[in-house]
């Protein structure tokens, strides 16, 4: 067992004029080291394609993950997906990368583009054995991972981007390559990565684009814990039991919500610093104990941090909002979605009179609900969630 672990991105852009993406990309996890990732490409677009690619990834990411052989997943796929009665073929082309462990790399594929490796910020040429299942050509490769190794798999909608347009024979994966070489280094998530190709190959298509075209990034990178403490315990003889938990674990510590801090400056025998400087008319300001990695206000500001968590699993268009910005909600987004691996909420169950008044749309259950759904996002955001009651 080793101290890595996978960092997991993926964005579409549909065909233009439809309304299914005719990509598809799986995560199933088999243990806490263990992943099987899925980008089946259906054949054509729209309805038919996003059928095919969806049964595709499910299929073969659920066998393997049960640990059937490659072989059986294909001859599968084969005998249960529809016929096309054009193409005369069955099933959609895929890539499968399998974790083992956080300490190998399994790549098959079959009729994407190659996967790019970056390693040591630069493309990496990876072996590959050719495999033939089934009359189909299947390529595989075993590859030791190594810290700040980061694989990028494509549909063929990516290489195709720009075809006739900005380059005569589209935008060939070698170029591709080149470009992610320099924006790797600079330390973006796997999503914002995937995000910034999409993109990018959306442009050249002149924003209509003439095929699907899907980018999953998955970063090797090393466990970041990170503690967040959420109001104060029912019973107030827990506040040193919960602050002696919270300050005991590893990684940053994040404090939201004014009585809470007030416990925990207390606790550590620092006095809150207070700021009335506004970043954002809607977020409440920032404030400071030293010791504490950040201080915000509570259920205003988680709220704005929930909003930001379902855009970014969703469409992403807020980035550019919490990744620039010095609100207490932006900061806290940085932290949670593109620092942390594992997260550990501290919440507190006791109720705040203030927020008992009915003119006021906050109260207890719409605490615990942001908990709740905030700890879901960053889940299928790939993090690791502990969430601990006082």
């Amino acid at each position: 067992m080793n101290d890595l672990c996978a960092d997991i991105g993926f964005k579409s852009v549909n065909h233009y004029g439809e309304q299914l993406c005719g990509d598809h990309v799986d995560v199933i996890e088999q243990d806490e080291s263990s992943t099987v990732i899925v980008l089946a490409d259906g054949l054509g677009s729209g309805v038919k394609a996003s059928i095919l690619s969806t049964l595709t990834s499910k299929i073969i990411s659920t066998m393997m993950a049960e640990g059937i052989a490659l072989e059986e997943c294909v001859d599968t796929i084969a005998a249960t997906l529809p016929v096309c009665s054009v193409r005369g073929v069955a099933y959609s082309t895929f890539t499968i990368i399998h974790l083992i462990g956080n300490h190998t790399a399994e790549l098959i594929q079959y009729d994407n583009p190659l996967v790019i490796l970056i390693r040591d910020d630069q493309s990496y040429d990876y072996p590959k054995t050719e495999m033939n299942i089934g009359g189909k050509k299947i390529y595989k490769s075993l590859i030791r991972l190594q810290e700040n190794d980061t694989f990028i798999a494509m549909s063929d909608g990516c290489p195709h981007a720009g075809i006739g347009t900005a380059f005569n024979f589209g935008w060939k994966r070698e170029d591709i390559a080149a470009f992610m070489e320099s924006i790797v280094p600079v330390g973006y998530t796997a999503k914002t990565l995937a995000t910034i190709l999409v993109d990018e190959c959306n442009k050249l298509y002149g924003n209509r684009p003439g095929d699907d075209a899907t980018a999953c990034v998955v970063k090797i990178r090393k466990r970041e814990p990170m503690n967040l403490l959420f109001g104060p315990p029912a019973n107030r003889d827990d506040c040193n039991r919960m602050m002696s938990l919270f300050f005991g674990k590893e990684g940053k510590h994040i404090i939201c919500g004014g009585t809470t801090s007030s416990i925990a400056a207390q606790y550590l025998r620092k006095p809150v610093k207070a700021s009335l400087k506004f970043e954002r008319s809607d977020v409440p300001p920032i404030a400071e104990i030293e010791g504490v990695d950040l201080v915000t206000e509570g259920v205003i500001t988680v709220s704005k941090v929930l909003e930001y968590a379902k855009d970014h699993l969703d469409k992403d268009k807020l980035y550019e909002k919490w990744s620039f910005g010095h609100d207490g909600a932006s900061l806290i987004c940085r932290l949670l979605f593109e620092e942390a691996t594992d997260v550990n909420f501290f919440v507190g169950r006791a109720v705040n009179p203030s927020h008992q008044n009915p003119d006021l749309p906050i109260n207890f259950n719409i605490k615990m609900n942001l908990v709740d759904e905030l700890s879901n996002c960053l889940r299928q955001m790939g993090k690791r969630i502990k969430v601990s009651y006082f």
